[in-house]
């Protein structure tokens, strides 16, 4: 049984988890608000690429479990949770954006799970609006937390809000459609 938890790619998810309480940690540090930034920053993009980086190793050391494929979509989900009640504590986001993202994941994986209860997991399944609003928001969020210019140009606070907001409508897309798809199976099942 402690196997399953000693896996590389599983030990690699447990990160996400641990990188929150240093990711807050960075804005209580001593250093200077541009360096803070930054750091928030950097660690969230090498905290965020382990969750491709699990995936691909699971599979290729032949590692997958299913605690592994349970854990990794609840480190996702408590890293930018996190990430955004930093954001919203900066005044860098809206809260009713942070409240939007947040209520669908919860209202997703609880629909998720029930689906899976009834058998009927596949009915939602990802789909592309789901990968859509995680891509904007895992750009976002690093933009949000760094907070300046980047290469002298790219004003990152700007374009996080801009890319936040787009998340924050593809989310709400994302759960009516899967809302939709999986309302035929809870109408045969509330009806029987």
């Amino acid at each position: 049984m402690a196997a399953m938890f000693l896996t590389i790619p599983t030990l690699m998810t447990c990160t996400r988890i641990v990188a929150i309480p240093l990711i807050v940690g960075v804005f209580y540090a001593p250093f200077d608000a541009a360096t803070r930034n930054l750091v928030a920053t950097v660690m969230f993009i090498v905290f965020a690429a382990t969750d491709w980086l699990d995936g691909y190793l699971a599979r290729k050391l032949n590692q997958t479990s299913a605690f592994g494929a349970f854990l990794d979509p609840v480190a996702d989900k408590f890293l930018v949770c996190a990430s955004l009640l930093v954001l919203v504590h900066l005044q860098r986001t809206d809260v009713f954006v942070a409240l939007i993202i947040i209520g669908r994941e919860i209202a997703i994986s609880a629909l998720r799970e029930w689906m899976a209860h009834l058998g009927a997991g596949k009915s939602v399944a990802v789909h592309m609006l789901g990968k859509l609003k995680t891509t904007a928001q895992m750009v976002a969020i690093p933009f949000l937390l760094y907070d300046g210019r980047l290469f002298g140009m790219i004003d990152t606070g700007v374009w996080g809000q801009v890319l936040i907001w787009v998340a924050a409508v593809l989310t709400v897309w994302s759960m009516v459609y899967y809302l939709q798809k999986a309302l035929p199976e809870i109408r045969a099942r509330v009806t029987h």
